[in-house]
């Protein structure tokens, strides 16, 4: 099974414009995230794609970039640009988070044992245990069904709990989703030509698109916690993580 790895930056973001060059302890964070990926052992090739130079000439200075449209609304997109660029043939495309600088190799593995060459598309999810993160509309929940498939992803708690004023979490499981992708390739091709979607447009959540058209989305279950950087507030936690480790 040949496995692409792409790890979207783009420049351009509306809370924190240049994260992808932003520092945690002295490196780079799109950098971080390239240094896990290597420690991975299932991709034949890792590339960050990106529509700025400046980052694509930094990350020439430690691994290998690909240039890309500056149109892309998602980096699903952009992953799919990178992909018909490549004059080699893979089964998989991992999308890996450009904002996830302590992403573990185990949580790309994990993901990756969910390819077989059936699986369509897959992604991880992590059990929610804290009522806050439960209700906070930036944390997305996920719902699954019996065979660990995606049944509908949400900015709410779901499912709502009818009658019940304690802490949901205790007395139902929910998950939160990590946004890790895992592409086979043909469906890629086939989901990037897909017209945004009402629940797309509802819960912005591009996802949604895929299982509104019949797509099947696998999962696995992570035990590790992820720090993924939103905001400049995101970095200076994630340097006091750095310093007290």
């Amino acid at each position: 099974m040949k496995v692409l790895g792409i790890i979207p930056a783009r420049y351009a973001s509306t809370r924190f414009p240049g994260k992808p060059l932003a520092h945690i302890g002295g490196i780079s964070m799109i950098q971080r995230v390239y240094a896990q990926t290597q420690k991975s052992n299932v991709f034949h090739q890792v590339l960050v794609a990106t529509d700025n130079i400046e980052i694509f000439d930094h990350v020439q200075s430690f691994g290998q970039a690909c240039m890309t449209a500056d149109s892309h609304v998602s980096g699903t997109d952009r992953c799919h640009e990178v992909l018909t660029k490549q004059t080699e043939q893979y089964d998989y495309v991992i999308n890996i988070q450009g904002d996830e600088p302590f992403i573990a190799p185990e949580q790309i593995d994990l993901l990756a044992s969910l390819l077989d060459g059936q699986t369509e598309l897959a992604t991880l999810v992590k059990k929610i245990t804290d009522h806050e993160q439960l209700h906070n509309p930036n944390v997305v929940k996920a719902v699954l069904n019996k065979n660990a498939e995606a049944l509908y992803f949400s900015r709410s708690p779901v499912p709502f709990l009818r009658g019940s004023s304690t802490d949901w979490t205790t007395q139902h499981t929910y998950f939160k989703h990590i946004g890790m992708y895992a592409y086979r390739t043909d469906v890629l091709k086939k989901i990037t030509q897909l017209a945004v979607s009402a629940l797309e447009k509802a819960e912005s959540l591009e996802q949604l698109r895929w299982l509104e058209n019949g797509f099947k989305i696998k999962t696995a279950e992570t035990q590790i916690e992820t720090l993924g950087i939103d905001t400049p507030e995101d970095l200076e936690k994630a340097n006091s993580v750095l310093k007290a480790t």
